[in-house]
């Protein structure tokens, strides 16, 4: 296997699930990689699969995501959430929790975990390491799952946070510039598609009045996507990089969901997920 292997999850909420079934199967191949890189509910799926908990994160997308407490408009009037962060990573999460994660076993595991955000207040990008995750305290993948507008930001150490997304939503070059031979990035956009801006541009005029650097991060979010998928497909080239997308959404998008197209899209990941162990061998 190469010396220096990185895995990038980049999120994409309720079509996270892709990466859910890619982990899923790594884990039952016994695949561990020298770091990880979570990007919004990318880096729950890795919380999870740093921790050897196999199926964990299938039963949040496919069970609890359908209980008004996890995401609802009921959950953004009361909490002005619409996924209701501390609930999630909080309530369900932690050791007392309905499905906590394994903090020990998450702590034993010698890979590297990087939480991508984005600093509200200046638009810059915080990389927090795995040191940052702490028993029953994971604010920071609170922090990186924050969709700005449909989440308020969330503070930690007095400094409020976004969704990593719209700051580093591809971290393909931090991994290599990090060192690392072999990455894979786990996609959960088809291969091809070119992200557009016009989805941005509404909540970014509403963002723009409290957090004017995290709008303007919004709005050039659709630029800052591409140019990082297609370095990945460049670096895929000559071989540092492996892509594992997604055929169809099977009409999944970031906040809404069908528990058929739950089920359709982890299925694809976990097919997906049959490529990766001889792209490190290779």
């Amino acid at each position: 296997m190469a010396k220096g292997t990185a895995l990038i999850d980049v999120g994409g909420g309720f079509r996270a699930i892709f990466g859910c079934g890619v982990m899923d199967r790594l884990m039952e191949a016994g695949i561990d990689f020298d770091h990880c890189y979570g990007v919004s509910a990318g880096a729950a799926n890795m919380t999870s699969y740093i921790a050897h908990q196999p199926g964990r994160n299938h039963k949040f997308y496919t069970e609890y995501a359908f209980r008004k407490e996890y995401a609802s408009v009921n959950s953004f009037v009361k909490n002005h959430n619409f996924a209701n962060l501390d609930y999630i990573y909080g309530t369900l999460s932690n050791h007392d929790g309905e499905y906590p994660v394994d903090y020990e076993a998450f702590a034993a595991n010698p890979s590297r975990f990087t939480v991508v955000a984005c600093n509200a207040e200046d638009g810059s990008t915080m990389y927090f390491d795995k040191s940052r995750i702490r028993y029953d305290d994971f604010d920071v993948v609170k922090a990186s799952s924050a969709v700005p507008v449909a989440c308020e930001p969330y503070v930690i150490d007095g400094v409020p946070y976004f969704d990593g997304g719209i700051a580093d939503p591809v971290p393909v070059q931090k991994a290599l510039d990090d060192g690392y031979e072999r990455v894979v990035v786990i996609l959960s956009r088809l291969r091809d598609e070119i992200r557009e801006q016009k989805k941005d541009l509404a909540p970014a005029k509403v963002l723009e009045r409290f957090y004017p650097a995290a709008a303007e991060k919004l709005r050039d979010r659709y630029r800052t996507y591409n140019d990082e998928v297609a370095l990945a497909k460049e670096y895929e080239k000559d071989g540092r990089v492996l892509i594992l997308a997604p055929e169809d959404l099977y009409g999944l998008s970031t906040l809404s969901k069908s528990y058929e197209g739950l089920e359709r899209m982890y299925r694809a990941g976990y097919a997906a997920a049959e490529a990766v162990e001889g792209f490190l061998n290779s």
